[in-house]
């Protein structure tokens, strides 16, 4: 059926004359060629239409389901729209051209300079012609993007899968703003009643008027959580160590985290801590999350073994709704801080999961002022137009690179060691949003979405992977740099100082990355003749560059929202839920079975046999795992740490068999 489909529209005669002329042709042409005229072909509603019956669609989906179509209802697709279809056709004059050529232009390079509060953001080494943009604006059209935007802003349920809002704006918005949720309640009071408290708590706790159960001030904070609940709060945190106005507010303090449940990152987050001047915040909305709660347990043993049952209440809080679980834990619910089902694990830095530790390492005015620049983006993201809004033109960016030119990957390269964590958590932000492979209807997606993100820092990454970017697989780039440095150094004899010597690697990669190096200029340097395909850089590789005038707690916040609100327009372009995550939870699942194993077989001194029910490969493995084990038996229970984090009569040297 698919095969006459596309006979009737040309599309296998199309493929069927290009092969057959008297060209030679390779495996990568023939692939090639198939792919240009796929991406031509006008597939037919009969034969989009999946073929799993409703009776197979499995349990009653949420109510916000109700009014989508079936799954073999037809669905149309972005990627079926003229406005896609003209996109494709466009791409064809887009590859004759270079960036070489399209830099020369100055109206497109102006036309492609965004500015907003400071940011300034350059899509000229963007492979695009004014053309480009306007199609992709039309293609924003048909997305129905502005209305979802205000959707979203609304508090209408984008989420269906979960049916739950998305409202992560309101947790930056000021007090006299109005955020509705359902287009019923104004939700801003209620975030503002847990900012207050956050307030209140984190300046009790770092005037010394909360003290730890032996009258010590609590200076120092581990903050327990993993995903969301780790990698926003550590990417600010390290933003702002060493900006000055922080840095003095942190003064005599110090933060860590503790995310992974390897006792190694139990250890390192411990080491050189006393319990005495330690308060810890367990940041799970349910406070069920398995690894989170081990580490929760795992430090309150940590805690209890040396200052006694009692230091449960005055030396740890909760960042949670479920406040059950976190009185039976030992920690009062008045020492709870919540948040709403409308804040996704990803998006809630700026929620009591990052304001609660950040504000107690740097002070909530500091924090607040990371909300400002959080929700300065958010207002332009919501009104500016779209030939005006960074956040818009970003995604736009993004749809046009994957989609079209089909750069499947995205490098995220910061010229401040400041951001070295910026790249890990737009990671999860990013992929685990658009990582999907269905629409929002369950449908199968007839385009590949999301992008393999990665990044360090500039000028580090210079040293390792750029060698790819510039001669290898193509990857966009996202170049990040600020106007004046948290740190100034300049040396008597330099040519230039420190910071801007980062930044000229800062204007020069990218501008390699543009243009390369052709054979003529190498012959003109006399490059011998068998070092020149070596030494060629075809240039056309296309990136964008974003500068701040400097990295404070402002401008951080709006670089937070400016990346949140770029995945959220490709979601609502692919047409995709950006605000679920079902892909993280098999795995999980499957590693209940195996707890249960390793439970059976360290409780029962055995080995996994064909009947626990893993296949033959896993079997072998965990089996190896437990043979390699000083001590297969588990001892009698008992609380066990490395010595060097408790003294005690029953610590273990860190390599013994727990």
């Amino acid at each position: 059926m698919l095969s006459a489909g596309l006979q009737h529209l040309g599309g296998v005669n199309a493929v069927n004359r290009s092969l057959l002329d008297n060209r030679v042709w390779k495996p990568s042409t023939i692939r090639a060629s198939i792919s240009r005229t796929a991406r031509t072909v006008r597939v037919p509603a009969i034969i989009r239409a999946t073929s799993q019956p409703s009776s197979q669609r499995g349990p009653a989906a949420p109510k916000a389901l109700a009014t989508m179509p079936a799954v073999n209802e037809t669905v149309a697709s972005i990627a079926y729209s003229d406005e896609w279809r003209a996109l494709e056709e466009h791409l064809g004059e887009v590859e004759k051209l270079h960036l070489r050529d399209l830099l020369a232009d100055v109206p497109r390079c102006d036309d492609l300079f965004f500015e907003h509060n400071g940011i300034i953001c350059d899509f000229s080494r963007q492979r695009v012609t004014t053309k480009t943009v306007q199609l992709l604006r039309k293609l924003a059209g048909a997305a129905n993007l502005k209305a979802k935007i205000s959707e979203m802003f609304g508090g209408q349920h984008l989420n269906v899968t979960e049916d739950r809002a998305v409202l992560h704006p309101a947790l930056r918005a000021p007090r006299d703003e109005k955020i509705y949720v359902d287009g019923k309640k104004n939700v801003v009071p209620e975030v503002w009643e847990v900012l207050d408290k956050i307030k209140g708590f984190s300046d009790k706790v770092r005037s010394g008027e909360w003290l730890g159960v032996t009258g010590k001030p609590l200076t120092d904070v581990v903050a327990v959580g993993i995903g969301g609940s780790f990698l926003g709060p550590l990417f600010v945190h390290t933003a702002l160590r060493t900006n000055h106005e922080a840095a003095v507010e942190a003064e005599g303090r110090q933060l860590r985290f503790l995310a992974n449940v390897d006792p190694v990152d139990v250890a390192r987050a411990l080491n050189g801590l006393r319990q005495e001047t330690t308060l810890v915040v367990v940041v799970s909305k349910t406070f069920t999350t398995a690894e989170t709660m081990l580490n929760a347990r795992t430090v309150r043993s940590w805690l209890t073994a040396e200052l006694g049952p009692d230091a449960t209440a005055k030396h740890m809080v909760a960042v949670s709704t479920n406040l059950k679980l976190v009185k039976a834990f030992g920690i009062d619910p008045e020492n709870a801080f919540g948040f709403w089902d409308w804040v996704g694990g990803r998006y809630s830095v700026t929620s009591a999961v990052g304001m609660v530790p950040l504000s107690l390492q740097y002070g909530f005015d500091v924090m607040e002022t990371f909300l400002q620049g959080a929700w300065d983006v958010d207002k332009h993201f919501r009104d500016a137009p779209f030939e005006e809004n960074i956040p818009v033109q970003l995604g736009l960016a993004s749809i046009w690179n994957v989609s079209f030119l089909g750069y499947g990957a995205r490098a995220i390269l910061p010229y401040t060691q400041a951001l070295s964590k910026l790249a890990p958590h737009i990671q999860q932000v990013s992929m685990e949003s658009n990582g999907k492979g269905v629409a929002i209807d369950g449908s199968r997606l007839p385009f590949e979405s999301g992008e393999v993100d990665f990044g360090e820092p500039g000028t580090n990454g210079q040293h390792s992977f750029y060698q790819l970017i510039h001669q290898g697989r193509v990857i966009p780039c996202e170049f990040i740099g600020i106007l004046k440095s948290q740190q100034s150094v300049y040396l008597k004899g330099e040519v230039v100082s420190n910071h801007d010597e980062l930044m000229c690697n800062f204007f020069a990669q990218a501008d390699a990355l543009a243009k390369g190096k052709t054979a003529v200029e190498l012959r003109a340097e006399n490059v011998p003749d068998h070092l020149i395909p070596h030494k060629t850089f075809t240039g056309n590789r296309p990136s964008l560059s974003i500068l701040l005038p400097e990295l404070n707690a402002f401008t951080t916040g709006q670089i937070l929202a400016m990346y949140e609100h770029r995945v959220a327009v490709q979601g609502f372009i692919w047409g995709l839920n950006s605000f679920d995550q079902w892909g993280v939870e098999l795995g999980k699942v499957l590693a209940a079975k195996v707890r249960t194993a390793v439970n059976a077989c360290r409780t029962k001194n055995r080995s996994l046999t064909p009947a626990d029910g893993f296949n033959h490969s896993t079997t072998k493995l965990l089996n190896r795992y437990l043979q390699g084990k000083a001590q297969l038996l588990y001892p009698e229970p008992r609380d066990v740490f490395p010595c060097e984090l408790i003294d005690s009569e029953v610590c273990r040297p860190p390599t013994s068999y727990l």
